[in-house]
């Protein structure tokens, strides 16, 4: 995976200690409930409890010695479950703080008249932050705090977002396009800005990570509920097999006894048979469910991505198709003008001039570059066109062309298709060479920028990108678990083609429109697909909401942002597959722990069982019955047994909180491999871990005395 952008000790001091009271403070049952599991290992520990009072009260001491011990480790077994899910919440809490000092009392400058002589004539009068309402529009000067979530109607400013997103170097907003979107709190350094209000207070971007982050709107996903209902049937079915226990027990010693010969054995006690359920019961992946899922929305937030839900963030794991922009994302997304290519008839510097006319007003990197290139090669520099008229025409997505209107000409560059249609608009034959040009540039993988001047097509520009380093092997990874990639371009075909062969993704999506992003989704998910795709824009937004996994960019439209159900704060498309990569850890991170868990309630019945009924059907003279042949780890005594699991049944849960918090190492490998992987590493290190680690607490707890 990529390094992360913002690091926490796994074992931070403050969160440990926050852990540590919260862990406390879950005990309450209301709490408890939400975890059939450890509901019934605290309800267990609460009986035993009882039993510990009602002994010291009738001055039983025989066992107490021994339910104190196992109660006590009964009740770590309940904290440590909830220190797992304490920590999970308190690294998100930590975050959580951060994110207040953000949310500083402010005040705005309500703008009441908004004549159109400049800034400076503005009237607005002086308001708390918290009294703005969606619709008011505020003004913000350079040094002060933007009030609250808003989109810029008029003016550009630098803007330090450092406190949303960790990232020191601030940021261009401006009104209009995909960068006209503020968040509150964040504070402009330079220049004003006019701000619509798009949020009331309580329902800001920063309110909403806070809640997110802290965990307070964390719902269960569809998985884990289910998972949660098949670990109820578990303790359900054995619940209902240890209450049946103590009746088998005195069927069986009344049976022993009628047939004379054997010694009268002891039934189970009661504390017995609540560790018996406690072994034997779920309790290592009840006790960590909830933080490997808090978990798995901590680490994409250390990615500075927010998801809005954990059912985002396990779609992510299932992602079948990934849907990416080409530009800025699998190529470096620079693309320079480094020829002209005029057609027959045309002089290369009559098309050099036009070229850099139709893009003075294109501030994009591809524009700036046109420019530069007409200068160097033919000297051809910026001029004056206050007096020609001059009418800039700009790009637009539904056109996909830009230009210029001056003096009665009417120069356009844009995509060859959409110039030959303005061509074509205008009375103009195609020449034959036109299509030759496009051909052999998209051929080679470069972009192709036609240019026009009214009816007469002048020639080609020629684009070259760059496809970024090491993207064909981690499309290779992604395509050996199963995942399908898609480029999305609004390039032609042809080039399309070429950087699709070059980059190694499975299949490319041309001259795309929004309209064909939303049909390549519904026909993914048609097929029983999971897609996953990225936008900044308000086009974007239509198919960022009927993604299953809609990344946002933050940098975007607040339209964008809140179609999508999780925002990338640093605003890098290329984190899609980071996404995906920190979804399929947190399935693989709770497969391989229920797989660990059930495992180890196999090993531990065989540890349990023995003691319970050694003493079953044991001739007169005899310690030991038949039963005690299934003592296969030679437990010393069946009450050191028992302590024994139950210790290490507690222990063990604290021993993986590291794996919940920070994953199972995540590898792109198909499914059936992973699946051979967890069974062999977790289902036979679920199986013999017990064997080992409770046969050495029996040797300790017998070598102090304790049983």
């Amino acid at each position: 995976m990529a390094e992360k952008t913002q690091q926490r000790p796994l074992f931070d001091s403050l969160i440990v200690k926050r852990a540590t009271k919260d862990a406390f403070r879950k005990l309450d049952p209301r709490r408890t409930a939400r975890n059939p599991v450890m509901f019934v290992v605290e309800a267990g520990s609460a009986l035993t409890t009882l039993l510990i009072i009602r002994d010291i009260v009738v001055g039983n001491t025989a066992d107490l010695l021994f339910t104190v011990q196992v109660t006590l480790w009964l009740w770590f077994t309940v904290l440590f479950a909830n220190f797992a899910e304490a920590m999970a919440e308190g690294r998100g809490k930590a975050q959580a703080d951060t994110l207040r000092k953000a949310k500083t009392e402010t005040t705005a400058n309500l703008i009441i008249e908004n004549p159109e002589h400049g800034v400076q004539d503005i009237r607005t009068k002086i308001i708390p932050a918290p009294k703005l309402r969606k619709g008011d529009l505020v003004l913000v000067r350079a040094g002060e705090f933007i009030p609250g979530d808003g989109e810029v109607i008029e003016g550009v400013a630098s803007v330090d977002e450092s406190a949303i997103t960790g990232e020191s170097a601030p940021v261009i907003r401006e009104s209009g396009g995909d960068r006209s979107a503020v968040t509150g709190g964040t504070k402009v350094l330079s220049d004003w800005i006019k701000v619509r209000i798009t949020s009331n207070p309580g329902e800001t971007f920063l309110d909403r990570m806070i809640a997110l982050v802290e965990g307070a709107e964390r719902q269960k996903t569809p998985n884990e509920i289910a998972l949660n209902i098949l670990l109820a049937g578990l303790t359900i079915i054995f619940l209902l097999a240890v209450v049946t226990l103590p009746s088998y027990a005195l069927y069986s010693t009344r049976e022993a006894e009628s047939a004379g010969g054997f010694a009268p054995a002891s039934l189970p006690s009661i504390t017995v048979l609540v560790a018996l359920l406690v072994c034997l019961i779920p309790t290592t992946i009840g006790g960590l469910l909830s933080a490997i899922g808090i978990a798995g929305m901590d680490r994409l937030i250390q990615h500075n991505v927010l998801a809005m839900s954990g059912r985002a963030v396990e779609a992510a794991g299932d992602v079948n198709t990934l849907l990416l922009d080409k530009t800025g994302t699998i190529t470096l997304g620079n693309r320079q003008a480094t020829e002209f290519i005029p057609l027959p008839g045309i002089e290369e510097k009559e098309l050099a001039d036009a070229a850099q006319l139709s893009s003075l007003s294109d501030e994009t990197p591809e524009g700036r570059s046109i420019v530069v290139l007409a200068k160097k090669k033919y000297g051809l520099r910026g001029r004056d066109l206050a007096s020609h008229n001059a009418c800039f025409v700009p790009f637009s997505a539904q056109t996909r062309m830009s230009g210029i209107d001056l003096d009665g000409r009417l120069i356009r560059k844009g995509a060859p298709d959409s110039i030959l249609d303005f061509a074509a608009s205008q009375g103009n034959t195609v020449p034959s060479e036109f299509k030759d040009v496009v051909e052999r540039i998209a051929s080679a993988g470069g972009t192709p920028l036609a240019v026009a001047d009214r009816s007469r097509i002048l020639g080609v520009i020629h684009l070259k990108d760059i496809v970024k380093g090491g993207m064909r092997e981690r499309f290779d990874h992604l395509r050996t678990m199963g995942i399908k990639t898609v480029m999305i371009t609004g390039d032609n075909p042809l080039t399309a083609a070429a950087i699709a062969r070059e980059a190694g993704v499975d299949d490319f999506l041309a001259e795309a429109r929004p309209q064909d992003k939303m049909d390549l989704i519904r026909r993914e998910q048609a097929q029983g697909k999971l897609v996953a795709m990225t936008g900044d824009g308000t086009n974007d937004a239509p198919a960022l909401a009927q993604a299953d996994v809609g990344v946002a960019m933050n940098t975007g439209t607040m339209a964008a942002k809140e179609a999508g159900n999780m925002v990338d704060l640093d605003s890098n498309p290329t984190k899609l597959i980071e996404i995906v990569e920190i979804g399929k850890q947190l399935l693989m991170t709770r497969g391989a722990l229920t797989t660990f868990s059930i495992a180890n309630d196999v090993a531990k019945y065989f540890a349990i069982i023995p003691a319970i009924f050694s003493g079953l059907y044991a001739l007169i003279g005899v310690k030991e019955g038949p039963l005690a042949a299934l003592n296969i780890m030679q437990l010393r005594t069946p009450e050191s047994a028992i302590l024994s699991a139950v210790i290490f049944n507690a222990l063990i849960i604290v021993a993986l909180v590291p794996l919940a918090l920070r994953g199972v190492r995540y590898r792109p490998l198909g499914a059936s491999v992973l699946l051979r992987r967890n069974l062999l590493i977790y289902g036979l290190g679920g199986l013999v871990a017990p064997f080992v680690g409770i046969k050495l607490i029996d040797m300790l707890v017998h070598l102090i005395g304790l049983a």
